[in-house]
């Protein structure tokens, strides 16, 4: 939310001046002035929630011993599942080479996102 209140905020009063002079409805305000300006902000919030849901481990981990039975199971999140294979299941070879390739992901859709936001500031 502060990254896209802060990339509202940067946006000129003037274009709102100039839209509401014009008779430019408030939907189309949104969608001529405010999501465009949104765009670079929506590509690093993008990325930083495709990465923090490959890091999450702390809650569910805490969940699944409050919960009883096993509403929550080991494969709820990459990191866990890494987590159980490792220490649970003794596979630390397979624990780690899918640690390497969650990291792999992560880089290629980052770039990915990266590199798409890039071609829009481009236009």
């Amino acid at each position: 939310m502060l990254i896209f209140y802060s990339s509202l905020s940067t946006i000129p009063h003037s274009l709102y001046e100039a839209a509401s002079i014009d008779g430019a409805s408030e939907w189309q305000i949104v969608r001529k002035i405010k999501m465009p300006e949104l765009k670079g902000s929506l590509a690093i919030t993008v990325i930083f929630s495709i990465i923090g849901s490959f890091q999450l481990f702390n809650e569910p981990s805490i969940m699944q011993n409050m919960v009883p039975g096993n509403a929550i199971t080991t494969y709820y999140t990459p990191n866990m599942y890494a987590y159980n294979l490792s220490f649970s299941g003794n596979q630390a070879n397979y624990a780690a080479a899918l640690a390497i390739v969650m990291a792999v992901i992560t880089m290629v859709v980052a770039y990915a996102v990266q590199l798409n936001s890039m071609k829009e500031q481009m236009r």
